[in-house]
């Protein structure tokens, strides 16, 4: 699944590739992966002639703003029986929302490309390129925002977020709070979404070794200097992995189709039985709350 530094890879391009462009039209191919509204058409017809205006990243959602939509119907009809010239006006911009889930890509590709069996959603910028969003196991999902409407509202998971990483609210103390007198493992804790957002698999087991913590510790049984080191950490990490334009263990792609590099200098993460960068003694894997954990025993004590 995309975790955080793959999300914000893929926003850095989309930033760089889909702004300023509208949005002429699209096309739905799996009606299930529009989780707002709950018409395909409707859906089509929010987003349609407004342009990108920018993309953000809050966890692993990527939520775009859009141009607002200028002339009002009604006000164009009065304008039309009162024969003057036409009034109009800009209403608040809408919003479009997208979470990968555990297989989704956002590619940004010539039109003429070939259509993917996974592909399902395609937008349109004009005649030539195109966003399409490919997604094997049809987990990921796609909202469009109304104008004038709260966007947790509509993509209700961003409420129950919690800090990012990058944030300034995301301090020790924070930290902290979060994990105090909790009776399970950290690394369950950590793939909380609530605890700290965008944290997956794979960065909380590097963050977890880069702090010398194991994942079966006890929240509860954590030192104020074990939670620092992890808050370094943690942010470490991510830092990397953004900078090696994420990880490629399965099916990730950046918006243009390249994989990512972090899984060459990985510290434990999918190195099972291969020996630790640091000490030399074997990676060892262990399952918590139903998730793969890997580990140095001689370095996380």
């Amino acid at each position: 699944m995309p975790e955080l530094p793959e999300v914000e890879t893929v926003r850095r391009g989309l930033n760089q590739l889909t702004l300023k462009r509208k949005i002429t039209g699209g096309d739905v191919l799996l009606d299930r992966t529009i989780a707002y509204p709950f018409s395909a058409e409707d859906f089509l017809n929010g987003l349609q002639q407004r342009e990108i205006t920018t993309w953000h990243r809050r966890g692993k959602y990527l939520i775009a703003e859009l141009s607002s939509v200028l002339e009002d119907k009604e006000t164009r009809e009065q304008g039309d029986k009162n024969s003057s010239s036409l009034a109009t006006f800009s209403l608040p911009s809408s919003s479009l929302g997208v979470h990968l889930r555990m297989t989704g890509q956002l590619l940004w590709l010539n039109q003429n490309e070939p259509l993917h069996k996974h592909a399902r959603v395609r937008l349109f910028f004009g005649e030539e390129w195109e966003l399409r969003f490919v997604d094997q196991r049809t987990f990921g999902q796609m909202w469009w925002v109304p104008p004038k409407v709260e966007t947790q509202s509509i993509i209700t998971g961003l409420a129950k977020l919690a800090a990012d990483p990058f944030s300034t609210e995301f301090t020790v103390d924070y930290l902290a709070d979060k994990l105090k007198n909790r009776r399970r493992p950290i690394k369950t804790a950590l793939l909380d979404q609530s605890v700290v957002a965008g944290l997956g698999n794979i960065y909380a087991d590097e963050a977890l070794f880069l702090s010398r913590i194991q994942p079966q510790t006890l929240c509860l049984n954590l030192q104020r200097e074990q939670i620092q080191r992890l808050h370094s950490a943690i942010i470490q990490v991510l830092k990397t992995s953004i900078e090696a334009g994420g990880t490629t263990f399965s099916n990730f792609l950046n918006v243009q189709g390249v994989n990512g590099n972090y899984a060459h200098v990985a510290w434990v993460y999918n190195r099972t039985g291969e020996p630790c960068r640091t000490c030399s003694n074997p990676i060892e894997r262990i399952k918590l709350a139903g998730r793969s954990s890997h580990f140095c025993p001689e370095c996380q004590q």
